[in-house]
């Protein structure tokens, strides 16, 4: 049995300008929920996203997938519909919903046209306060969560950032895959849970429909053990077609003073086909198919991973070319001009991503639940701006001077 907790519960909102200047409405319920609501009178679309701080950072072991695991098994039914009665009448609005568990929140998504913005916050609600969670369907969410967890284990690249994080972190929690695995999976037997809109009506409703949820109780942030990066290479076997090569080390959270700086240094080396590596060993040396760096923000110490997807036959001269172009970049300063097409790059695509009122919603109710304002996207934006040539020599000295090596070659 679990419960969620209501400790920093987020519904993050709908729509804004492209521009993203529009300020977000706030409100605090008594309970603790937060609502954040941003206008927008041109968006024929609603989108919310309610998120709950309930992810694989407070799971173990013995429980990993389970907040994925609940939220698989909410969307197949409320106390008031089946699954499919549900999917029907947000279908009917123009809409979808879904719900998943991620590293640092869960989150229930849905969005639908913006004339019917009241019917899809009381469907919200309806799936996150009354979920049904029948037994009889827990085996068969079960079971069709092995199998997603196996064919990742079948997939060569899966498999290698798999591989690659749990040497990475060690013990602590974000070694765990999101998903679990068959044994922790296996340990659950029932479940119990305790756009063109206007913000003050927005906020009525929302006060309706999610205020007579009781205040969770107190909760205090576990201890969890440090990342390690062990500094170490591993190498395994596996029926695929190309050789996967990983290689990196612990980067800053999202709150963290390198971030932006760090950031800029992932784009550097793996932003694009302007990327340092797609350049040097894809274009110029043919010894890979893939080239990049990812460098996702999360509440604790986060991962920069360089990777590389290249045949079997090249693989050792590939791995040998990605640690040369590492200690290149901590060894030589990145010219003027690499680095405003890295700042310029990177804030472009930034921009992007937050240009529909899904995503919107999604990065207004992130910034909340992780704790950093909302004037965060814009704090960003400025670091983004601000990061020197010293900085990026900087930053890639401190957090790839330790690197952690995953290989996976075909048998």
């Amino acid at each position: 049995m679990i419960r969620w907790a209501l400790v920093a519960l987020v519904v993050g909102i709908f729509g804004t300008p492209a521009d993203g200047v529009a300020q977000a409405t706030r409100e605090r319920l008594d309970n603790g929920l937060t609502i954040l609501v941003r206008e927008n009178a041109v968006a024929p679309v609603v989108a919310v996203s309610l998120l709950v701080t309930m992810g694989t950072r407070w799971e173990e072991p013995s429980n990993a997938g389970i907040s994925n695991f609940v939220h698989a098994v909410m969307v197949r039914g409320t106390a008031k519909r089946s699954g499919a009665q549900l999917a029907e009448a947000i279908a009917a609005l123009g809409g979808k919903i879904s719900a998943t568990g991620e590293v640092d929140y869960s989150e229930i998504r849905a969005s639908a046209l913006s004339r019917f913005w009241r019917e899809l916050l009381g469907f919200t609600a309806e799936l996150a306060l009354e979920p049904k969670l029948a037994p009889g369907e827990v085996g068969g969410e079960r079971d069709w969560l092995v199998g997603r967890i196996q064919k990742r284990r079948d997939s060569a690249p899966a498999r290698a950032f798999d591989e690659f994080f749990a040497t990475l972190y060690g013990a602590h929690p974000y070694a765990l895959q999101v998903l679990g695995t068959p044994q922790s999976l296996g340990r659950i037997d029932h479940l119990a849970v305790s756009g063109h809109v206007a913000a003050a009506e927005v906020l009525a409703e929302a006060r309706r429909l999610f205020g007579r949820l009781e205040r969770g109780g107190s909760f205090t942030e576990p201890l969890r053990p440090a990342p390690v990066n062990p500094g170490t290479r591993r190498a395994f076997e596996q029926p695929a077609q190309q050789a996967q090569i990983l290689v990196g080390g612990i980067a800053p959270s999202l709150d963290h003073p390198d971030h932006a700086a760090v950031k800029v240094l992932s784009t550097i080396l793996g932003g694009g086909m302007a990327g340092r590596l797609f350049v040097e060993l894809r274009d110029k040396r043919g010894l890979a198919y893939t080239a990049s760096a990812y460098y996702d923000p999360v509440r604790e110490p986060g991962a920069l991973v360089l990777y590389l997807g290249t045949t079997p036959q090249n693989a050792t001269k590939a791995e040998e070319a990605l640690l040369q172009e590492v200690e290149r970049v901590r060894t030589e300063p990145v010219g003027a001009n690499e680095l405003s097409r890295a700042k310029g790059y990177l804030l472009g695509r930034y921009a992007m991503d937050r240009r529909t009122n899904e995503r919107l919603a999604w990065y207004l109710a992130f910034y909340e639940v992780e704790g950093v304002g909302q004037d965060y996207a814009e704090r960003y934006r400025r670091a983004v701006e601000a990061v020197a040539s010293a900085d990026v020599l900087r930053v890639a000295r401190q957090y790839l001077g330790t690197l952690t090596t995953v290989v996976l070659r075909p048998r």
